[in-house]
């Protein structure tokens, strides 16, 4: 029974349809059958069928293992433990900025980590349990409800689309898309661009939450009528980011508005350009494809494989880091699956391709795909 009951959350699990109901009902994922034709489907029928078999052969929930749950505690305790330690010892101003880094870095770990497979209903088939680790975001600063909605149907389902991908917008600075007019500046994008990264995490904070809610700029999002609840969430979580964050260490540890603002600034400029480069290494880089639109593939996963990137997939450490985001292949065509289980669905994508003649794209480091994202910046800002 137990083995049964595992296979079929399996099956529910590695599905190319997430469940995104109860944020915009009417703008789930495009369908991405894996039936048709016998020539065109064999790759992805064979595919699913080997990614299921892991889990049902070693009896294995495709949920949060051990390693995940450890994961977890790890990244909250370090969270906690370095703001006790602020009001516990009140430190000088060299140990109080230290502390407050190292905040931050659990904050990145933490938003790479936890936030993101909660996002996905990845850590637990009980969603309140994801849903109560998705206030991750929120606690450092990020609307968890509108990057649930800007990350699933605005990236996972149209990867790398222009006018569609969230995750191609350049505000009209950075051209992430060769289906994007070019503009003089973005000649020098490459270079600047790495700057901008850094700014991400603030952008998000102070602009773009606001932004999204009031001023969107995507047809979705102003079809979308949001619960009174998530707006009330919006505003109290930013005041609560913002007081333990700015406001009580100035109050409580008197420590000067100028310091604190300064440390506040650093912890962003390490969490910006961190998540930018986990995730623009992924899709924007000189090897993958930019689709004209969303159905230009009559398979979901010949979509997901030409527009998606791997890197130091045999790297555990960058694995460990990065929340398993180094193996995009599977997070795209297991969305509901745990990051801590990737590893080895990645080693049966690269098989599975290199058998059926399918092009695999990946990167031996991160800093070779860095490089390759800076390549493809230089070109768009440079071509036409």
């Amino acid at each position: 029974m137990i083995a049964e009951a595992r296979v079929s959350e399996t099956e529910a699990v590695i599905t190319l349809t997430p469940d995104i109901g109860d944020l915009v009902p009417s703008e789930a994922l495009p369908q991405q059958s894996v039936d048709g034709p016998a020539g065109v489907s064999s790759f992805p029928k064979v595919l699913r069928r080997r990614l299921d078999k892991f889990f049902a052969d070693g009896n294995i929930s495709p949920k949060a293992d051990r390693t995940m749950w450890v994961k977890i505690t790890a990244g909250l305790a370090v969270l906690a433990g370095s703001w006790i330690a602020l009001y516990a010892f009140e430190p000088d101003s060299w140990k109080f900025v230290a502390l407050y880094l190292l905040g931050g870095l659990a904050q990145t770990f933490l938003l790479l980590n936890i936030a993101h497979d909660s996002n996905h209903n990845a850590i637990s088939s009980v969603p309140s349990v994801n849903k109560t680790l998705n206030y991750v975001f929120d606690v450092c600063g990020i609307n968890s409800y509108m990057w649930r909605i800007l990350h699933h149907r605005g990236h996972h389902s149209c990867v790398n689309v222009h006018g569609e991908d969230d995750a191609l917008t350049g505000r009209g600075i950075l051209r992430f898309t060769p289906h994007e007019p070019r503009k003089p500046l973005q000649r020098f994008q490459h270079i600047y661009g790495l700057f901008l990264y850094a700014l991400f995490s603030l952008d998000y904070v102070f602009v773009r939450d606001f932004e999204c809610f009031f001023f969107p700029s995507h047809d979705y999002l102003s079809r979308t009528r949001h619960p009174v609840r998530e707006y009330a969430i919006l505003f109290a979580g930013k005041a609560f980011y913002l007081t333990y964050m700015l406001i009580l260490p100035v109050v409580v540890l008197g420590k000067s508005p100028l310091l604190v603002a300064a440390a506040f600034v650093l912890v962003h400029l390490i969490v910006g350009s961190t998540v930018s480069l986990v995730f623009q290494t992924t899709h924007t880089v000189d090897s993958t494809y930019f689709p004209s639109d969303r159905g230009e593939f009559d398979n979901g996963v010949y979509h997901i494989f030409a527009t998606t990137a791997d890197y130091a997939t045999t790297n555990p450490v960058v694995s460990w880091l990065v929340g398993g985001l180094n193996h995009h292949i599977v997070h795209h065509l297991c969305p509901f699956v745990c990051h801590t289980h990737y590893a080895p669905l990645t080693r049966i994508v690269k098989e599975t391709a290199e058998e059926f003649g399918i092009p695999y794209r990946q990167h031996s480091t991160m800093t070779r795909a860095i490089w390759h994202h800076l390549i493809l910046l230089k070109q768009l800002g440079n071509e036409n």
